[in-house]
């Protein structure tokens, strides 16, 4: 199957007739203006989820997986998801404390992927998080024990019932502990710009000690 890419005419689909360039990333970090720049677009062109991304992780034996999660914050240190420590990513990434993370913004034609180790946040910003979810996603994550089999979607919601019952309907729901924050801290960030005939644009941040080269890349 073959899908174009790229308008035919100057401006990409992203609406942008200027090519994405090396100029384009500047600060220091030099990726993060752009990045939110970009995340900015996507929700106000309506894009479903503008915060997700696809977090790809290798286990013990070397084998690869990916999953899409969101984005919870982004700063200069990197970018930050929220799941299940003994999760198969938070297994994997115990394992092995490098991940990947994309955001496909297909149909604006942009992409931007992030690669470097990954750290837990502190438990003060994993509670910062928590006690800003609805009180039934507290729920669902406490009495998940994500990752793992059960053996059918009755089961599943009778222990959610039954954590929700013991909680009661008032007070705060504990944050599990098992369950927190990951931060991607980026070694590279590279930004993808679709274009016609395939001849896109690719432009990327490379952490090089304790400065930043950023770089052309062929499409």
């Amino acid at each position: 199957m073959r899908v174009g890419y790229g308008a035919a005419d100057a401006t990409g689909r992203d609406g942008v007739a200027a090519n994405l360039d090396v100029a384009w990333l500047t600060g220091d970090p030099p990726w993060r203006a752009l990045f939110e720049s970009w995340l900015a677009a996507a929700v106000e062109a309506g894009v479903a989820e503008p915060n997700a991304m696809i977090v790809g992780t290798v286990d013990a034996d070397g084998r690869p997986a990916t999953r899409t999660v969101l984005c919870k914050d982004v700063s200069d240190d990197g970018i930050v998801f929220f799941t299940g420590y003994d999760s198969d990513k938070g297994r994997a990434i115990a394992a092995n404390p490098y991940a990947s993370a994309t955001f496909p913004w297909i149909a604006m034609e942009r992409q931007v992927h992030v690669r470097g180790r990954v750290v837990k946040v502190s438990a003060e910003e994993t509670a910062d998080y928590w006690n800003s979810r609805p009180r039934g996603s507290q729920v669902s994550a406490s009495a998940s024990d994500q990752s793992r089999p059960i053996e059918s979607r009755d089961a599943l919601e009778a222990e959610a019932a039954r954590v929700a019952e013991s909680l009661g309907d008032a007070g705060p729901v504990p944050v599990p502990p098992n369950w927190g924050g990951y931060r991607i801290v980026p070694d590279v960030v590279e930004f993808w710009q679709g274009r016609a005939d395939r001849l896109h644009n690719r432009v990327r941040a490379v952490r090089a000690g304790d400065a930043w080269r950023v770089e052309r890349l062929q499409p």
